[in-house]
């Protein structure tokens, strides 16, 4: 369930012809295919199937009789299709779009999203360049495939806690009913067991018209639970016919799960996900929610750290933020501190002994400064911690379960400086569930908004097997070592980079790689066959 959706602000022009036709019909995907499908504007975006880590989906296996549908054009441009409930109930009716009525959008320049609208996956490009895959703008359709009152929605929320939660729930439900006056919407509690243990709770805008000030979930959130028959028979049993999943990676594979099974027994059920990670490292899309509230909240660690370290003789501060693949909340708490002396992220591998290891760096930051802040993304120099000690699981949601790299380093610094007989006045501080449990910022809230507006608009309008995002990036985020942002950050700190020739060169191969597949050449290795193929038949 995947697709880039667009935001409601960045509507097309007005249409002085209204014209009755209905969505472009889409060819669904396997549930094996890791091929992306997008509704996408210039900062949102739903993708095609429930996404993947770019770890899971390296030999994807298609399913018989199951195409993708490609649309292919000069300078190699292609349109990456979105599942849509005509595929497999080709005769439903369409009826006008409710917010042709509404006064709030009665002064909207661009109204409804034209059926041809695409948002290009490569936003810089070069000169002579091709075009390459583009993705179906998300916002308001003219005509949608579900009658106001006969809609039944409902919304859960699953895995871990992120700022923000509470604010989509709300704007899910204001959305339905300001937008498109819908009455009956449920929130499962508990994430998707509540599907079957019958756990619910009648959404209105009354009862969630505060609960954005809120940090956590009002309808309660769990990892694993995932029974797709149990769900599925639940959903009909209920005449349940959208559904809203708000969830990290294994929330969103298991919606695409049950995306699958809804189109197996043939219900008209719209099927529709908000991705959710505080680490911002969703692929294809750009900005998860409750990552800026999450780099603000991580200052008020590292300003303590810093107090800490700057009023003890050789004081070190050591944050350790959140961040299990990606670094991208300590990279970006760590710019805008200033106050960060070394960023220790699990893309850029480190040592700790000898000539260029974090310790000696560490000795000489001390008696240059007389203290230094550290702070460490709790993903981190776990290849290091291997040597020592044994893994030690997966959670619920199939995660693999870290060691805490923060007590860790604490105890390696600790005792690197006994051996060499210097006083040191070390602190550790983790705010990983202080962070978490916050409610959203002012910019997270107006994202949060835009996300569930735009995600009500996709599944109105029949889509379904999407989730919504902010512009596309290429795979799973991770941040590029050998970009200039860690370039700034490096200089920011005058830290080492901790890297080994044989590492720089290898993240140069894989940057360029990731810049040549976005080089106007299709996202995916199925894609690319696909339109391969699709030249050669031309040709004959």
């Amino acid at each position: 369930m995947a697709q880039p959706a667009a935001s409601p602000a960045a509507e097309p022009a007005p249409d002085n012809n209204p014209r009755p036709a209905a969505p472009v019909p889409i060819t669904v995907p396997s549930p094996h295919d890791d091929h992306h499908h997008h509704l996408v504007d210039r900062r949102d975006t739903p993708r095609g199937r429930a996404w993947e880590p770019e770890r899971a989906r390296s030999h994807p296996e298609p399913m018989d009789g199951v195409a993708t549908k490609l649309v292919t054009g000069e300078a190699g441009y292609v349109l990456e299709d979105v599942p849509h409930v005509s595929d497999y109930l080709p005769d439903l009716p369409t009826y006008p779009n409710p917010l042709q009525d509404n006064p709030a959008y009665s002064v909207v320049k661009q109204y409804f999203v034209d059926p041809d609208d695409t948002v290009c996956q490569k936003i810089v490009v070069h000169k002579g360049g091709a075009r390459g895959n583009h993705f179906r703008r998300a916002g308001p359709r003219q005509r949608v495939y579900f009658e106001s009152d006969e809609v039944h929605a409902c919304i859960v929320t699953c895995g871990g806690l992120c700022p923000g939660l509470n604010t989509v729930i709300r704007e899910i439900v204001c959305g339905l009913y300001d937008m498109y006056g819908v009455t009956k919407i449920l929130g499962i509690q508990g994430g998707y067991r509540g599907f079957y243990a019958r756990n619910t709770i009648n959404l209105t805008p009354k009862c969630v018209n505060d609960v954005h000030k809120r940090g956590g979930t009002i309808l309660g959130s769990s990892r694993g639970g995932h029974d797709t028959t149990k769900i599925v028979d639940s959903i009909q049993d209920r005449g349940i016919n959208q559904i809203y999943v708000i969830g990290g990676d294994g929330t969103q594979r298991g919606a695409g799960v049950i995306f699958e099974e809804v189109r197996r027994r043939g219900l008209k059920v719209s099927v529709a996900g908000i991705p959710k990670t505080i680490d911002n490292d969703i692929p294809v899309i750009d900005k998860s929610f409750g990552f800026d509230t999450a780099v603000e909240e991580a200052q008020r660690a590292i300003n303590a750290a810093h107090v800490e370290a700057v009023s003890a003789e050789n004081g070190i501060g050591l944050v350790k933020l959140m961040g299990r693949h990606s670094g991208f909340i300590a990279q970006y708490a760590t710019l805008a501190s200033r106050d960060v002396d070394c960023c220790l992220i699990p893309e850029s591998p480190f040592y700790l002994e000898g000539e260029g290891g974090l310790l000696r760096y560490i000795e000489k930051r001390l008696k240059d400064n007389g203290h230094m802040v550290i702070v460490v993304a709790e993903g981190a120099g776990q290849k290091l911690i291997a040597e020592t000690m044994q893994s030690i699981g997966k959670d619920a949601s199939g995660n693999e379960l870290l060691l805490d790299v923060g007590l860790w380093l604490s105890q390696k610094i600790n005792e690197y400086f006994k051996k060499t007989k210097m006083t040191i006045n070390l602190k550790y501080i983790d705010p990983t569930y202080m962070i978490r449990a916050i409610p959203s910022n002012a910019s997270d809230n107006v994202y949060c908004t835009l996300l569930a507006h735009s995600v009500v608009h996709g599944a109105m309008a029949g889509y379904t097997g999407f989730t919504i995002g902010q512009r596309i990036t290429e795979k799973q985020n991770r941040v590029s070592i050998t970009d200039r942002m860690w370039a700034r950050l490096l200089s920011s700190t005058n830290q080492p980079s901790f890297l080994c020739n044989k590492v720089i060169e290898e993240a140069k191969k894989e940057h360029e790689r990731a810049a040549q597949l976005l080089d106007g050449s299709p996202s995916h290795r199925k894609v690319e066959e696909k339109v391969a193929s699709s030249k050669s038949s031309g040709k004959k």
